[in-house]
């Protein structure tokens, strides 16, 4: 059945709801064929509830009949504009057609003690907002509660666009096919293995009667320069999606309640969408949450558990990366689907890497060699494709091919970057070419 199709029978109610209210307020007995027809439809909705459309959103949110019900009635005004301008005209000071809280309240004839009930379940815990189904002004009653274009795109079949960019994130363009990994075989066969949790969903949860989660989620972990973002975007391309990589820097803001409508924003875009969201160092934002000392501490803290929320019931790969694991949070980090390790490249890894880093074309000494570089010099992939493309501008500089002269002053180059004292002991083979430069400068 299609999302339209299930949904007439919750227009018919809530139209039918409409009236009902109506008469009520003008002090007058509900006629009996209205109270027939309300509890017909009523019947009915717990058969088309059952349909998948709702079946799988209520399994996956965790939604009880009164959260399926604010959610039908928030959605009224975008599906059926009659309902729209009825909830409008019904709502003496609103000027949209989206429901408060107090009209939820008085529209499905709720007892007198169960504003609090309502009320919590649309608080910032609440599967409705902690899901971003809703977007809420929390503790108003009387504020208009809106849904966000996942809800739309869940219920109502709306259309969303891979093709715009989710706001807070940067897309990465970069070609990467599984061949330019240089990684241990554990490592391939992780990567592959998260990727089934995405090609492989509509089988395991809709054939299989699997449980449905959000993610998948991975977590890759390991130094700097080791491959961690380029898998992303292998894993990314293997499946034929656009990787994107969060900008927290846009996603955080000093203001209160700021830092979550821009979470809701971008997750809101990402719903259902081909794409793989890439979280780089997420230690500086996924890390132990700390002591709260004051308001704003406690804010903080909301903020980041509200992010972490939105990240583990997003339908949709996310990859976190960190060089500082021990530094996440344990809570968050054991929802992950996939753990992966990435290790510091070893000698054979290396001599792999300055063949693909090394500008194929470009023109070489025959002192070049490559097994003396990846044997003797231990580099991550990051600071060899750096040291590379470093000595490959040298020898350009100076019109000559490029030399082992070139990757030497490019690897003492690189290795300064760390910030701790390069030796000449350190480069190995490499060291008699920087001695012999720092010669010819005293020398000269």
């Amino acid at each position: 059945m299609s999302a339209v199709n299930a949904m007439t029978v919750e227009w018919q109610r809530l139209g039918v709801l409409a009236n009902c209210l109506t008469i009520a307020r003008q002090g007058e007995t509900i006629p009996e064929s209205l109270q027939t027809s309300l509890s017909d439809l009523q019947s009915q909705l717990v058969q088309t509830r059952q349909q998948p459309i709702w079946h799988n959103l209520i399994n996956e949110k965790g939604l009880n009949t009164l959260d399926q019900d604010i959610l039908v009635c928030v959605l009224a005004p975008n599906a059926e504009p009659r309902l729209g301008w009825m909830f409008q005209q019904m709502q003496s000071g609103n000027v949209t057609p989206f429901p408060t809280p107090a009209f939820i309240h008085e529209l499905y004839f709720m007892a007198h003690g169960e504003g609090e009930f309502l009320s919590s379940r649309l608080d910032a815990a609440s599967p409705l907002l902690r899901s971003g189904l809703l977007e809420s002004s929390a503790n108003d009653f009387y504020a208009p509660i809106r849904p966000t274009q996942q809800a739309n795109i869940a219920l109502l079949g709306w259309s969303g666009s891979a093709t715009q960019t989710p706001p807070g994130t940067i897309e990465i363009t970069d070609d990467a096919p599984w061949s330019d990994l240089v990684l241990p075989e554990y490592c391939i066969h992780a990567l592959r293995e998260f990727m089934l949790w995405t090609t492989h969903r509509e089988q395991v949860v809709n054939e299989w009667g699997g449980k449905s989660t959000g993610g998948p989620v991975a977590l890759f972990s390991g130094p700097s320069g080791t491959g961690k973002t380029f898998s992303a975007l292998v894993v990314a391309r293997a499946l034929g999606w656009p990787l994107y990589r969060v900008d927290l820097g846009m996603l955080v803001s000093k203001y209160i309640g700021e830092t979550e409508k821009n979470v809701n924003k971008l997750f809101d875009a990402a719903h259902a969408q081909p794409m793989v969201l890439l979280f780089d160092e997420a230690e500086s934002l996924f890390g132990k949450r700390g002591e709260v000392r004051d308001v704003r501490d406690r804010f903080a803290n909301m903020e980041i558990s509200h992010l972490l929320s939105r990240i583990e019931n997003h339908q949709g790969p996310c990859i976190l990366t960190t060089n500082l694991r021990q530094n996440l949070d344990p809570a968050f980090a054991r929802r992950f689907q996939v753990v992966l390790e990435f290790p510091r490249p070893e000698p054979q890894a290396r001599v792999q890497l300055w063949q693909k880093h090394l500008p194929p074309r470009a023109p070489y000494e025959k002192n070049i060699n490559v097994d003396i570089l990846g044997q003797e010099l231990k580099l991550t992939g990051g600071q060899i494709r750096n040291t590379a493309l470093h000595a490959a501008f040298l020898a350009a500089g100076e019109k000559s091919p490029i030399g082992m002269k070139h990757i030497a002053r490019a690897v003492w180059t690189e290795m300064a970057k760390t910030g701790k004292e390069v030796t000449l002991t350190s480069l190995g083979g490499l060291a008699e070419y920087i001695q012999q430069e720092q010669s010819s400068h005293v020398a000269y």
